[in-house]
């Protein structure tokens, strides 16, 4: 049995906010419950925002084992993603994190972070479905907006913070808070369908095979199907709030055998 904290479909804005390679993520409801208030009495520049996701992701990098240059997950994600080097002019970089949680997220900045675990149960395709996946929530800003909501609703509860334009910096409990509040954020049904089209153009015009998002979420389907027997999971609760998987899969699959394009072998 897979030990899940997933948010693929799952994941989002900069999510995850773990401190450990071994953290759980809780999920701080009490932060969460004060969006609206907190969303109203705050401004955010676009400016403020793109200091708030580097100094986010930068502080994600240094609280998490990354991979080195030389290590096997970093050369195979490295191949992986070869020519995938930005999104709507936005430059894209990619990390593995050596951790035994299954997960991957992206970032507003197109930072996107690969779980080791994640690497160990999926096939080259059905990761480059994940990441496609992502891609698509970065180009059609969901990443952003959830982040901005979640900056104002956790981290900054009541406002920024500003000196001449220059954003505040977070503080280590600050920077949890908003990892804690990345985790709960959801996305809605037509923003995960467009990333789900988005990936797949992405992945074809890039020279992927974009059968790859039906096999990321047929594998996805498996892992829900082999936590169905456990009786209030995290990972029951957790698909419960996302887009059917069945559709999402019949979807990708009819659009790429209407294109004449064949599936890969997901066995390799």
């Amino acid at each position: 049995m897979y030990k899940i904290v997933v948010r693929f479909i799952l994941v989002v804005a900069c999510l995850t906010g773990a401190m450990t390679a071994s953290a759980q993520f809780k999920i701080n409801k009490k932060v969460i419950g004060g969006a609206v208030k907190a969303v109203k009495a705050a401004t955010l520049t676009d400016d403020q925002m793109v200091q708030y996701v580097k100094e986010y992701i930068d502080w994600m990098d240094e609280h998490n084992p990354v991979t080195p240059e030389d290590n096997p997950y970093t050369i195979r994600l490295r191949s992986l993603t070869e020519g995938l080097t930005d999104v709507e002019g936005m430059p894209l970089n990619f990390k593995v994190y050596d951790v035994i949680d299954v997960n991957a997220f992206a970032c507003a900045d197109g930072s996107i972070r690969v779980f080791s675990s994640l690497m160990d149960i999926m096939s080259d395709e059905e990761l480059l479905g994940v990441i496609g996946h992502e891609i698509g929530h970065v180009a059609h800003k969901d990443s952003k907006n959830s982040f901005r909501t979640a900056l104002l609703t956790s981290a900054l509860k009541d406002g920024v913070s500003s000196q001449g334009g220059v954003a505040a910096a977070l503080t280590d409990s600050q920077l949890g808070s908003l990892g804690e509040a990345l985790v709960s954020a959801t996305y809605s049904q037509k923003q995960e369908r467009a990333a789900d089209d988005y990936g797949y153009t992405f992945l074809k015009e890039h020279g992927k095979n974009p059968w790859a998002m039906a096999l990321s979420f047929r594998k996805l389907k498996q892992m829900q199907d082999e936590a169905g027997a456990q009786k209030n999971s995290k990972l029951n609760q957790l698909f419960s709030t996302h887009p059917d998987l069945d559709s999402r899969i019949k979807r990708m699959e009819e659009r790429a055998t209407s294109e004449g394009i064949a599936s890969p072998d997901a066995s390799k």
